[in-house]
């Protein structure tokens, strides 16, 4: 039996290009659960906040409605203007309870998904309307999951609002023998408790539902192995091209690294494969600074630049493999290297002083390199497969 090809498992987690496109198709994680319990339980807020002055506003409609002058009962137009009246009235009543339910509506799937508008996913597809694929997704295991939690869901609320019933069934019965007002005005308060009980099991499934919709999509836009590479392909080009920019990057950093060689104190080299440009202010630097370093054309580039500005070639071996072995540029010379170097620049400092003013010429110091650096001293540019 062959091996299964596990490298077309969905395995890796999707890619930010994956998750994007996507998005643009408007496939993002959303939860009917939480929009149902959030303009549920804003319509529960609003009806404790609005929902007593609402009730007075529709009775003193209702009793106008049915209050009509003796005119208007011989005139036949008058039903209709009635009508009208108590329907536009009716409206701007319930507005600001219709309007915080829209702005839920519309709010509330922001909250995992974010914003997303996708003209893709409004196209009409043909292939919805085949009844097999229907069928198949009906029967699925999202089917079945999908059965499962609206059968749980039944299940709670029904549970929740018999329990409420069983509670509140005398407050409900004695509604009969009261006056009107206090009637509509009790059955208000019922009506919003309940609401208040069956919004609080709501979250439960809710707080459910969430997660699991994030983890689900998340499932979904998982990637095989081979997509990341075809992707990777695609958004960084051919490795022909990758090479090609990565070398002119390499060309751009050297070019930017020898314009700094001017600016150094000493070059200490080799004294031909090696060769690393060292700055030092004693009032800006803590510690002498690494402007350039290179091997082979490199360093040869650095000495002749050195050169045709007049800045000093020291030529310490051992000393010159430390520094470019143990270094990055534009970073101060590690701590160990601290004394080699100072011996360096006092050498440096007392050559310009003679030439300056005259004198003997100092002599060259014998450097001696910290044991953990002597490591450096055999090593030759073939030791280094990242050298500059």
């Amino acid at each position: 039996m062959a091996e299964k090809d596990t490298s077309q498992e969905r395995t890796e987690e999707p890619t930010p290009k994956r998750l994007e496109d996507a998005r643009k198709k408007g496939q993002v994680p959303r939860s009917r659960e939480l929009n149902t319990m959030v303009i549920m339980a804003l319509a529960a807020v609003a009806l404790m906040m609005l929902g007593q002055t609402m009730l007075n506003d529709l009775s003193e409609l209702m009793k106008s409605g049915f209050q009509p002058s003796r005119e208007d009962i011989f005139d036949g137009r008058a039903v209709l203007r009635f009508f009208y009246q108590a329907i536009i009235d009716s409206l701007w009543l319930l507005l600001p309870f219709f309007g915080l339910m829209m702005v839920a509506a519309l709010l509330t799937p922001m909250s995992i998904g974010g914003w997303s508008f996708s003209v893709e996913a409004l196209q009409p597809k043909l292939e919805k309307l085949n009844p097999l694929k229907g069928l198949k997704r009906v029967f699925s295991a999202k089917g079945l999951m999908e059965l499962i939690k609206a059968f749980a869901k039944f299940t709670l609320v029904a549970l929740v609002a018999i329990v409420v019933i069983w509670v509140k069934m005398d407050e409900f019965l004695q509604l009969g023998g009261e006056s009107l007002d206090m009637a509509l005005s009790h059955a208000a308060d019922l009506f919003t408790s309940s609401f208040i009980f069956i919004t609080m099991a709501l979250i439960i499934i809710a707080a459910i539902d969430v997660p699991f919709q994030i983890w689900d999509h998340t499932k979904q836009m998982r990637m095989t192995r081979q997509e990341v590479k075809d992707e990777m392909k695609d958004t960084e080009g051919k490795p022909e091209v990758r090479s090609k920019i990565r070398q002119l990057q390499r060309e751009m950093a050297q070019a930017r690294m020898m314009e700094a060689v001017p600016q150094a104190d000493v070059v200490v080299t080799n004294p031909s494969h090696f060769a690393v440009a060292l700055k030092y202010d004693p009032e800006n630097m803590r510690a002498p600074l690494v402007l350039a370093k290179g091997a082979d054309l490199v360093a040869a580039n650095i000495r002749r630049v050195a050169t045709e500005h007049e800045i000093l070639l020291v030529e310490t071996p051992p000393l010159a493999r430390a520094l470019y072995h143990s270094t990055e540029i534009g970073q101060e010379i590690p701590a160990g290297l601290y004394l080699a170097v100072a011996q360096i620049l006092a050498y440096v400092y007392q050559l310009k002083a003679v030439q300056k003013n005259g004198g003997e010429k100092p002599s060259l110091p014998e450097t001696e390199l910290p044991e953990d650096f002597r490591k450096y001293a055999d090593m030759g540019t073939d030791n280094d497969p990242g050298r500059h």
